[in-house]
């Protein structure tokens, strides 16, 4: 099955959990993984996956002896990263367990998250469960990259995001829209 189909086919199953209709296309994965100085970091998580396309770009950035792993809840979208990219750690869990997830690679902090999660289709208790988890393991200074659809900042969760990152991390910068993809979209670019 091709990762397009596997990806619609987990949209239909679960809209709220995969939240896109097509995997990220390449001017996207880009201005995520340039979101990050990866010369400087040891410990790295990403969540949501999806099919694995920002896992196979940090693959290709990340130096040797970095620790990184994915979290991904869907069990399609977790065996289409880890047939994408077989070298990489991809736990089929929540990312809501990522301190448990972190002790398993004896990991107390990371320096980066990176997320692949539809946070405007998340109710506003679950938006506020991940992110407190993702702070539990997230060292000061740390880095958080997502990424947003336009349209979803007309919804009320997608503007809810959008204020609860300003009240969390130090800066939050948003990338220029990368109007190739489909849909449009740019990055929340956040240090804690």
């Amino acid at each position: 099955m091709g990762e397009k189909t596997t990806f619609l086919k987990s949209f239909l199953r679960q809209p709220t959990q995969v939240g896109a209709i097509a995997p990220s296309g390449p001017g996207l994965v880009r201005a995520m993984v340039e979101s990050f100085d990866w010369n400087t970091i040891e410990n790295a998580v990403e969540f949501g996956p999806g099919t694995g396309v920002f896992t196979e770009a940090v693959l290709g950035k990340i130096k040797t002896g970095t620790t990184f792993f994915a979290i991904e809840q869907c069990e399609q979208m977790a065996a289409a990263t880890r047939n994408r990219c077989p070298d990489a750690r991809v736990y089929q869990d929540s990312v809501t367990n990522v301190k448990a997830l972190c002790e398993k690679q004896s990991i107390e902090t990371v320096d980066a998250v990176i997320s692949g999660l539809p946070w405007a289709a998340f109710s506003g208790e679950l938006q506020t469960e991940i992110m407190e988890t993702m702070l539990d393991v997230l060292k000061p200074g740390g880095q958080f990259a997502t990424f947003a659809y336009w349209q979803g900042l007309a919804m009320p969760a997608g503007q809810r995001f959008a204020r609860r990152l300003r009240s969390i991390f130090s800066t939050v910068e948003r990338s220029p829209t990368i109007w190739k993809n489909l849909p449009p979209a740019f990055v929340y670019r956040c240090t804690r």
